[in-house]
């Protein structure tokens, strides 16, 4: 993911409201499933971390980008960021801003 792309998304997440909560189980199986199915349908979502979670919120963000196949966006205070692009194509709502290639540069 591109600077350009990574920004565009962070511009559309400040909008959004988050839909899952990270508790004193951290990640569980449970959690992330419910998760990686919420991917597929938003293809962009937002987690908050609560205060009663011992687990740092960047180490959260990156185990749950593993195990969606996801991509973290941005991790800022107690709020996670993730991003993964609909397998569907009818569930596609996204379209991120093109990358250039060395050649046409």
């Amino acid at each position: 993911m591109t600077s350009k792309q990574r920004a565009y998304l962070k511009g559309l997440a400040m909008t959004i409201d988050p839909i899952f909560q990270m508790g004193k189980g951290s990640v569980t199986p449970e959690n992330t499933k419910a998760i990686s199915e919420a991917l597929e349908k938003r293809e962009l979502i937002k987690i908050t971390v609560l205060k009663n979670c011992d687990d740092d919120p960047r180490a959260i963000a990156e185990v749950l980008a593993e195990r969606t196949r996801s991509e973290v966006v941005q991790v800022i205070g107690r709020k996670i960021v993730l991003y993964k692009q609909a397998k569907e194509e009818k569930n596609r709502k996204i379209e991120l801003p093109k990358t250039k290639k060395k050649d046409e540069e």
